[in-house]
């Protein structure tokens, strides 16, 4: 492992923004580049998130898996650190941990800067943008243009779409843009488009305002309106955002669900933005939800709601999860359900104290539809593939705690970046924990259980640097979706980030914080010795930039 906090020096191609550019993108001949490299000692840069090399990075776009490649699209404003003009920057990975930067895809162009949305494979060659031999990846994206939008127009929003027929290397957007109009709504974006087999037709969820639009297409060019759905129920603080449409199995049944992802901001349970969803069934062009999740959705109060009465149900309950959406094209071979959020909240995105580059991308995920004691819910967990990192795994024994038990002392290790895995079983109906993170400036951010409460929490008011935002520092809470005295729970810790995951990921948390120095020393604190380590793992987690 390399020196804590540090980055190996990475090159890496900056294109230049450019108004007024052909509809022929990144042809690596063509743009103006400029070789940056980062430095090699940057405070908080995370070692195995994904993060952009400079510049802002924001909502994740135009997941989608092709020819044994992960592709990662992003918001990105290549010019500052703070939002600004958004392109679409690019990476590439076949395992969703170590990525390979590449051009940015998509810029700004006479029709407005290229705001978030998905991609696909049209293996059908529906839109005759490619052929059977050499299908396209079909880019769907939102086009927002911000002199319409100072001049005070409603309909400064529009659909757009672009294609590459060389795995993603070079984009060519389509000549008939926009593909879909705007009907005079001022917040009309983020298409997430599918291939819905039943109907042989291409499905858009587009967030429309305080709701969801449904469109249908045959060939991804012509769209009409299917349905609305959302008005009038979850959580509504706030504009919606980035959704996403999928099935999903059952756990442990022959039977499948729809889950429609909103994003959503402000409004999340802890404040400022965060990922809510709604499980029930989709018929081509209606959702209508389970009527189990609609009880427990409007129940007060309940675990299921948010810990602030509103009503909800959440992805991920921490501050730091939002714009999370799912891989298109993942193979049926595979199986699973992949999903990855942007690890920051616009409370205070734009200040967090980072130099030459803002934010990180959440873990890889896979989710799963699990049944939980109210009723269905999505869990998730970190990907399979985390174990490409995997370094030297420490083993505790099984034995109470009283008081205090010295992880890092019993598993000597010296690295920010680790996944702790504990299988914790509570003596008392009033027992308690919480793992400590710590480091030699006394800053120290919690993570544990509150008995009182019956939820789970992060505290980062002491977890380093909060001078940034008064909206930063505090504790997050969140419900407890399991019963009983067993309590397993898994810490992904980065070097400014942790993400929590407990009873086998129906419970989801992930915060970020940015201290002085790494945290390297790990406790489980107990109250008189109410909780038994069964089992537990402390393994050391790579850089991806050694």
């Amino acid at each position: 492992m390399k020196k804590l906090y540090a980055l190996a020096a990475l090159g890496t191609l900056l294109y230049s923004c450019n108004a007024n550019q052909s509809a022929v993108e990144n042809t690596g001949t063509e743009a103006t580049t400029e070789a940056t490299a980062a430095t090699s000692d940057e405070p908080h840069r995370p070692q195995f998130h994904f993060t952009p090399p400079s510049g802002w990075m924001n909502d994740p776009n135009g997941m989608v898996y092709h020819n044994g490649e992960y592709h990662l699209f992003y918001q990105h404003n290549p010019d500052s650190t703070v939002w600004g003009p958004m392109h679409w920057g690019h990476a590439v990975s076949r395992d969703m941990v170590d990525w390979e930067h590449l051009p940015i895809a998509l810029y700004p162009d006479s029709l407005g800067t290229i705001f978030s949305g998905s991609a696909v494979v049209d293996v059908n060659n529906t839109s005759g943008l490619g052929t059977a031999a050499n299908p396209a990846m079909v880019a769907i994206f939102t086009y927002h243009n911000a002199e319409a939008e100072k001049a005070g127009k409603d309909d400064f929003q529009t659909q757009g779409i672009a294609f590459s027929l060389d795995n993603g290397r070079n984009w060519t957007k389509y000549e008939g843009n926009p593909v879909l109009e705007n009907p005079g709504i001022r917040d009309f974006r983020d298409p997430k488009v599918l291939w819905y087999e039943e109907g042989q037709k291409w499905i858009m969820t587009l967030a429309v305002k305080d709701h969801i639009s449904f469109y249908s297409s045959p060939n991804l060019l012509d769209w009409k309106l299917e349905s609305d759905f959302g008005a009038n129920v979850g959580a509504h603080g706030g504009v919606w955002e980035c959704p996403d449409l999928f099935k999903l199995p059952v756990e442990g049944t022959d039977e499948e669900k729809w889950v429609l992802i909103v994003n959503i901001n402000p409004g999340a349970p802890n404040g400022g933005s965060g990922t809510q969803y709604f499980i029930g069934n989709f018929d081509g062009s209606k959702f209508v939800m389970d009527p189990q999740f609609e009880a427990g959705l409007q129940a007060e109060p309940t675990i299921a709601t948010t810990v602030n009465g509103q009503e909800g149900i959440w992805l991920d309950y921490g501050r730091d999860e939002y714009a999370g959406v799912t891989w298109a094209n993942v193979p049926e071979e595979d199986g699973r359900r992949l999903f990855m959020g942007w690890m920051s909240n616009w409370a205070y995105a734009n200040v967090v104290p980072t130099e030459k580059w803002r934010s990180a991308m959440t873990m890889a995920r896979t989710l799963e539809l699990v049944d939980t004691p109210a009723g269905l819910r999505v869990a998730s967990y970190p990907v399979k593939e985390l174990q490409h990192l995997y370094g030297p795994t420490y083993t505790l024994e099984a034995q109470d705690v009283a008081g205090a038990l010295p992880i890092s002392e019993k598993a000597p290790f010296s690295t920010p970046t680790f996944d702790l895995q504990l299988e914790l079983e509570r003596l008392s109906p009033d027992g308690q924990f919480a793992v400590e993170l710590s480091n030699d400036q006394n800053q120290k951010a919690l993570v544990g259980y509150d008995a009182t409460r019956k939820q789970y929490y992060i505290d980062r008011r002491n977890a380093g640097d909060t001078s940034f935002s008064d909206d930063f520092a505090g504790i997050h809470y969140a419900p407890r979706l399991a019963n009983g005295a067993s309590f397993p729970v898994r810490l992904l810790v980065d070097v400014a980030s942790v993400e929590f995951f407990a009873d086998g990921g129906k419970t989801v948390m992930t915060d970020i914080f940015f201290p002085d120095g790494p945290f390297t020393k790990v406790r489980l604190l107990t109250e008189s010795g109410e909780f038994k380590v069964d089992s537990g793992k402390l393994t050391e987690l790579k850089s991806i930039y050694n």
